[in-house]
């Protein structure tokens, strides 16, 4: 063999061994790791698994990493993300207020007219805000009507029951361009053995929406909210069980989803108007605003790194499907809805480099049965990400383990070495984010199960961190 046909073959053995190398160390788990999901009863098919140095081009470890799995609330990274990339970490959501007809005095002779710009941090003490500075626009009564406009986002008809069969959860909440206060009402209950009775109180307080006293009961607490069978209907609520006084003061936040978003905004809008001396006595209706109406007030939400915080460290759902549907209406230049929140995400990986031919996004939350990625392209995400400008903000809106949100209990032991967001439905756990390793190196981590076992996966999942953190 001469020495320039021995070149290429030596070229090719390097390549060769390379190439056995990466692909042994990127296919195998730590012991303590594969150990962990052994007990767990859940097989290596059932587990993908991707770590990558931020640093470098290629995985450290991987397992099932191109395979298609359902993700939970890890699917919430790839929405904030593509948010803080797409809009901003500055981008503000509008919520206005028009006038039509005449001002006489402190009357108007006219509409009141409020528009959605999708804000999912309009809660109660924002609305009170907002409605403040329409009366400090010298309006104290109203003798038109309340008009909705709601055409930010794309009208949808959804069933709060889809899920989980249970539409009184909050998170089952649809979105909406207006959305107030997640449309959910807090119920507190607080028993009064003297006077032998259980005090209710809403939080807000709504107009016209009648809550029933419940009997005081005895016995254990348990599973009091069983036991009381709460019956949320649309002129109110109501009681066949009993409270027990065992229970102390509790609290039982639902969505009061039959009430209709229209209903429950002109009930919560009725309560803070009187209470801030106003009057009104008329209708509340869906409508456009008016081309000859004129612009009282505008509300501007709490910046998108503030919302993105509070979607990562807390698992918001309803605020993330909100932020799919802003960012269809952004980018598209039309009222916003999944498809076109799902469509510009996947151009936004697309023009990354970022192969998603696998993706579903469905509602941007990963509360779905439907929706799946797989843990390569997260992976590419994360590695990506971190080299963002909008890095810091996405890094900081994770739970950071032993410290905040999803992660405040766990890894105390390795506080503030990893910032991880977690995922669980039925049949899945997952984990996805960054860990800071002893070495000073710092790795993108993706770990998701689909089985029926694994609620038991935990453990496997902390091993990995742990790993990643002492060996990385």
């Amino acid at each position: 063999m001469t020495m320039h046909s021995f070149k290429p073959f030596v070229a090719l053995l390097v390549a060769a061994v390379c190439w056995l190398h990466h692909g042994a160390a990127a296919q195998s788990l730590p012991e303590p790791v594969v150990q962990a999901f052994t007990r767990a009863g859940i097989p290596r098919q059932a587990i993908g698994v991707l770590v990558q140095d931020v640093s470098a081009t290629l995985p450290t470890m991987q397992l099932n990493a191109d395979s298609a799995f359902n993700p939970a609330s890890v699917m919430k990274l790839v929405t904030t993300n593509a948010a803080l990339e797409l809009l901003g970490p500055a981008f503000t959501w509008r919520t206005q207020a028009f006038a039509t007809g005449l001002q006489s005095g402190d009357v108007l002779q006219g509409d009141l007219v409020v528009r959605g710009g999708g804000d999912p941090k309009l809660v109660v003490e924002n609305f009170w805000l907002f409605l403040r500075q329409v009366r400090a626009r010298g309006i104290r009564e109203i003798r038109g009507n309340l008009v909705l406009d709601r055409s930010y986002f794309q009208a949808a008809v959804t069933d709060p029951a889809a899920f989980d069969g249970d539409p009184h959860r909050p998170y089952n909440a649809a979105p909406d361009a207006l959305l107030l206060n997640y449309r959910a009402l807090s119920l507190r209950f607080l028993p009064d053995e003297v006077a032998g009775m259980v005090r209710v109180s809403t939080e807000p307080v709504v107009d016209g929406y009648p809550v029933a006293t419940p009997q005081l009961g005895g016995g254990a607490c348990n599973d009091w909210k069983r036991g009381l069978r709460g019956r949320p209907g649309a002129n109110g609520i109501s009681f066949d069980g009993s409270y027990p006084a065992s229970c102390g003061e509790r609290t039982w936040s639902m969505h009061a989803w039959q009430v209709s978003a229209d209903q429950y905004f002109g009930m919560v809008f009725r309560q803070i108007w009187r209470e801030l001396g106003g009057v009104f006595t008329g209708d509340i209706r869906a409508g456009a605003v008016p081309a000859d109406a004129r612009l009282l007030v505008e509300w501007r939400s709490p910046a998108l790194s503030e919302v993105v915080r509070d979607i990562n460290k807390y698992s918001n759902n309803v605020m993330a499907h909100q932020l799919l549907l802003t960012i269809g209406t952004q980018v598209s230049g039309q009222p916003g809805d999944i498809q076109r929140g799902g469509d510009a995400v996947r151009a936004w990986l697309a023009a990354k480099g970022i192969g998603a031919p696998e993706l579903v996004i469905d509602n941007g939350s990963g509360l779905s049965r439907s929706a799946q990625l797989t843990p390569r392209m997260l992976g590419k995400l994360l590695v990506s990400a971190f080299h963002s400008p909008a890095m810091a903000e996405f890094l900081s809106s994770m739970p950071l383990a032993g410290f905040d949100g999803t992660m405040r209990n766990r890894l105390q032991q390795l506080a503030g070495a990893s910032h991880i967001k977690t995922g669980s439905l039925n049949s899945v756990r997952s984990i996805a984010g960054y860990v800071l390793a002893a070495s000073g190196r710092r790795y993108a981590v993706v770990s998701i199960v689909n089985h029926a076992n694994a609620p038991a996966s935990q453990a496997a999942h902390d091993a990995l961190l742990r790993w990643i953190v002492e060996k990385g």
